[in-house]
């Protein structure tokens, strides 16, 4: 994996997430409840804070949990939820190192599978339905990883030509029209909240 990606609109952070496996899962893990920029640089932050040019799954898991809540809590902090994300960063890591030798890129590589690479995916701590798909269809669309299947098991996220996640973004005016797809969503969701009262 060593591809150029845009999410975090960063040259530094975007170049971690294309070659490193992990980063981009933990990019992923922290893509909620902040923005999207703000969650794909957080990769970058901890390696930098860790002193490393990667992040390494194996010394994740076996750091002191207070130690790596107050890496991620330092100023600027990681996350808008510093404590409970380094908790879950580490429930990833210590997942990673027991089912696949701490090698994140085993989640999906030699997978021929879309629907096994989702159950895959759903597997890891923190990744739910919905992220699962999202980052199914980032390895898809973005990271050449198209196993038998793998857009319909992604749902509309893997629709060509959407832009609904960060599987869609690959610069400045993707970024634009996946937030702007988003505003819309929340705004039909709020409308049809308010419809049903």
């Amino acid at each position: 994996m060593d591809l150029t990606l845009h999410l975090a609109q960063d040259a530094g952070a975007d170049e971690l997430l294309g070659r490193s496996p992990l980063a981009a899962l933990t990019g992923m893990l922290l893509d909620q409840q902040v923005p999207m920029e703000w969650a794909f640089k957080g990769p970058r932050t901890i390696a930098d804070r860790l002193g490393a040019d990667d992040l390494d799954a194996h010394d994740i898991a076996a750091m002191d949990p207070e130690v790596f809540s107050a890496l991620l809590s330092e100023k600027p902090a990681v996350h808008r939820y510093p404590g409970s994300m380094a908790k879950r960063i580490q429930q990833l890591c210590q997942y990673l190192v027991e089912h696949y030798d701490g090698n994140a890129e085993l989640v999906w590589k030699g997978v021929d599978d879309g629907r096994e690479l989702l159950k895959r995916l759903q597997d890891l701590p923190g990744f739910g339905k919905q992220k699962a798909q999202i980052f199914l269809a980032l390895l898809g669309k973005q990271l050449g990883v198209q196993p038998k299947g793998w857009r319909e098991a992604a749902g509309s996220y893997g629709d060509p030509g959407s832009f609904r996640s960060v599987a869609d973004i690959t610069g400045p005016e993707s970024l634009t029209k996946v937030r702007a797809f988003k505003q819309e969503t929340k705004a039909a969701a709020k409308a049809a909240k308010g419809a049903g009262k």
